[in-house]
């Protein structure tokens, strides 16, 4: 029998694999090159239950199979907390295992929300398998509120020949 699929809130012991899968998720769906200082100084603070938290599926100080990157913000128009998904990723090996570790990890977001009693966002921001990620939201979270497009970049460019000029 199969051991089910957890999400766990993350420390700083998961610190290094963390920073692993956020540099896989980078190369897989970010346009620019990433910058490991700013990457860290958004997983640092989560790390810390500080504006935000980290969610992650693997046991502390091994490789993990995925984790969400929660932040507390707000929208540039009032000043309402909101909980913003700023990323849910799972390995690629374990994309197709049993356990759903994608719905796992949207839960875990959900149920984050729902302990802070604050509105969460969350969204598919990728040009690779982006209708079966639309269709999961589409079932955990219903109707979508929106949709995103970029003008000149692909996701997953910055490291291929289809990578934009850098300034």
């Amino acid at each position: 029998m199969t051991e089910e699929v957890r999400v766990r809130v993350g420390t700083t012991e998961d610190l290094d694999a963390i920073m692993v899968l956020a540099m896989k998720v980078a190369k897989e769906n970010g346009v620019f090159e990433p910058n490991v200082h700013k990457v860290l100084g958004e997983i640092w603070p989560a790390l810390h239950c500080h504006h935000g938290i980290v969610g992650v599926i693997g046991e502390p100080g091994s490789q993990l199979e995925g984790f969400a990157l929660l932040r507390i913000g707000q929208q540039w128009y009032n000043t309402r907390d909101i909980l913003e998904e700023r990323v849910v990723y799972v390995a690629p090996k374990f994309r197709s295992a049993k356990g759903g570790r994608a719905r796992k990890l949207y839960e875990f977001c959900k149920q984050t929300a729902d302990g802070l009693g604050l509105p969460l966002l969350v969204g598919v921001f990728s040009s690779t398998r982006t209708q079966g990620k639309v269709r999961l939201l589409g079932r955990m979270f219903g109707q979508e509120a929106g949709a995103f497009w970029w003008h000149g970049p692909k996701t997953g460019s910055w490291h291929t020949s289809e990578a934009p000029p850098q300034d």
